[in-house]
């Protein structure tokens, strides 16, 4: 793990104390921002968050799904929790929580929001930060990638689906045409650059030109993540200087649907007698989220200002902590498992 890996979260704190500086002390900078837009999509932060998305899609080798049969118990798992329960518990706990347990204390339109946010990165399952946790649990690495390359090809065809289905369910109003262009914008077009990409930085399947691209890119990845954390928190600073409670009412929710989560797909796992370097990394993927494109898409749908991309970056504060300390977890109970 690398210094901005393993300190995440304190990154991810300090640009949200300075956005929302920078949002009291010079909010005409951050309204001028808000006003680089075209089709529903801000050009700025659309630009930062493909800094983060496209060296993700590169480092993945999409040839890998050839390996699909090898161990199918555990793609199954995967794909069982990421796309047939996941999802939906993360809006049932959004309802429970917006709609019933805190509802004195937020109001309609804001509970929607944040309700919207937890089902944008309840339907995005992890794709970057993964292979750091299956390296830290000493998982197959080859698996990871099979599992990861799946995940990603079946996200092009039932991310928009998924969500407007339960965004619908939940009262809220679906942008049907912003949705789908999100879906296109930052799923599609980055998937097939990063595709061509890799392809032709590794024609001679040597990896070098390849890892040398990747090492460039990650700076650059660090900026458009923590750039665009400043900027939302730059938005929603009067918000949470009026409301400072409402960054612990979102991460509540989020903590027990990811260790809940979790506790589902390894005793999944345990029942399936799968092996601890495929079980552990296959729990990992369905507790975390791809956090990056759920802001991307919140921030299309609903806009800068909106409780569902606050939502969706307090996803990024508590993630780090929270898988960390189910990787020490999985570690720890590594004798019960083949």
């Amino acid at each position: 793990m690398g210094l901005f890996e393993r300190y995440l979260s304190v990154w991810v704190g300090l640009a949200i104390l300075v956005g929302m500086l920078l949002g009291f002390l010079v909010p005409e900078v951050f309204s001028l921002v808000a006003t680089f837009e075209y089709a529903h999509v801000n050009l700025v932060v659309g630009a930062l968050i493909w800094l983060m998305i496209y060296p993700m899609m590169v480092q993945i080798d999409f040839s890998s799904i050839k390996d699909v049969g090898k161990k199918p118990k555990g793609l199954a798992l995967t794909l069982i929790i990421n796309w047939l329960i996941k999802p939906f518990t993360m809006a049932f706990l959004g309802w429970l929580f917006f709609k019933v347990l805190f509802v004195g204390w937020v109001d309609p339109q804001s509970a929607s929001e944040y309700i919207a946010g937890m089902i944008l990165l309840g339907v995005a399952p992890c794709t970057a930060m993964v292979f750091v946790w299956s390296q830290l649990t000493k998982g197959d690495a080859n698996y990871t990638l099979v599992q990861v390359s799946i995940n990603d090809i079946i996200m092009v065809f039932a991310f928009a689906p998924i969500a407007g289905f339960l965004l619908g369910a939940s009262d809220i109003t679906v942008p049907w045409d912003t949705l789908l262009f999100s879906v296109v914008l930052y799923v599609l077009v980055p998937l097939i650059a990063g595709i061509v990409t890799r392809k032709r930085l590794d024609k001679g399947d040597d990896h070098s030109k390849l890892k040398s691209f990747l090492s460039t890119m990650k700076p650059w990845s660090i900026v458009g993540l923590l750039s665009t954390v400043v900027l939302l928190f730059g938005f929603q600073s009067n918000t949470i200087l009026d409301q400072p409670q409402t960054i612990l009412l979102i991460a509540i929710p989020l903590l027990i649907q990811t260790y809940g989560i979790f506790a589902l797909a390894y005793w999944l796992a345990k029942k399936m007698k799968l092996p601890h370097d495929v079980a552990a990394p296959a729990s990992m993927i369905g507790s975390s989220n791809f956090f990056e494109l759920a802001v991307a898409v919140a921030i299309s749908l609903f806009g800068l200002h909106s409780g569902a991309a606050l939502a969706t970056v307090v996803g990024v504060l508590v993630e780090v902590p929270v898988m960390l300390s189910l990787v020490w977890f999985a570690n720890r109970t590594r004798r019960y498992f083949p």
